[in-house]
C-alpha cells in the first residue's frame, strides 16, 4: 500500500470518528467523505471491467456497501435543536463504518503480503478476469457505502425538520380570520 492509500483510507475511518460527539449537521457532513471518495475513485477507478463475472463480484460488493451504509445512516442520530440539525454517529454506526472500510484496508494488506495468490485461484475458479475488476469492485464498495449513508442521513433529516415543523404549526396554529373579515 503507498503512502495516498494509507492517508485515505484512515481518513475515510477517521470521519466517523469526528461524528462520535455530537456536531451540526451541515454541508461539510456531506461535502468531506464525498470528496474523499471522490478522490479514490479518480485515482484508481479507470474501467469497470464487465467481462466474466467481474460485474458480479462488482455488484456484489456494491450490495455490501449500501447495506453498511443504510444501517450505519439509520443508527446515526438525527435531531433538532432549535433550528439546527445535529447529528452523532451511535456505536453500531461507527463499528460498520469501520467494518467497511477496515475490511478494504485489510484486503489491501493481505494481498500485499502474501495473499495474492489465493487471490489469483479464486478470480481463475470464479471467472473474474482482472485485478482491475477487484479495484472496481473496492471502490465501489466505498463510494456506495459513503453515498447511501450520506443519502440515508439526509432523508432522515428531512423528516426531522418536517416533523419539528409540523409540532411547530401544531402548537402555534395560524390566526383565523373571524366572520367580521
Amino acid at each position: 500500500m503507498t503512502t495516498t492509500e494509507w492517508i485515505t483510507d484512515i481518513a475515510l475511518v477517521l470521519i466517523v470518528f469526528r461524528q462520535l460527539r455530537e456536531g451540526r449537521l451541515d454541508l461539510k457532513t456531506f461535502l468531506i467523505p464525498l470528496g474523499i471518495v471522490a478522490f479514490v475513485a479518480h485515482s484508481y477507478l479507470h474501467s469497470v471491467p464487465t467481462a466474466g463475472n467481474d460485474l458480479v463480484l462488482i455488484g456484489a460488493l456494491m450490495a455490501v456497501g449500501a447495506a453498511l451504509g443504510i444501517a450505519g445512516g439509520v443508527y446515526t442520530r438525527v435531531r433538532a435543536v432549535g433550528e439546527h440539525l445535529l447529528i452523532k454517529a451511535g456505536v453500531v454506526s461507527a463499528a460498520l463504518w469501520v467494518l467497511g472500510m477496515g475490511a478494504r484496508m485489510g484486503f489491501q494488506i493481505w494481498v500485499s503480503h502474501g495473499g495474492a495468490d489465493n487471490v489469483a485461484r479464486f478470480s481463475i475458479a470464479h471467472h473474474i478476469t482482472t485485478d482491475q475488476a477487484w479495484v472496481a469492485a473496492f471502490v465501489l464498495m466505498a463510494l456506495t457505502e459513503v453515498v447511501t449513508r450520506l443519502a440515508t442521513i439526509f432523508v432522515r433529516s428531512r423528516m426531522v425538520n418536517g416533523s419539528q415543523a409540523h409540532t411547530t404549526a401544531a402548537a402555534h396554529p395560524a390566526p383565523s380570520l373571524g366572520p367580521t373579515a
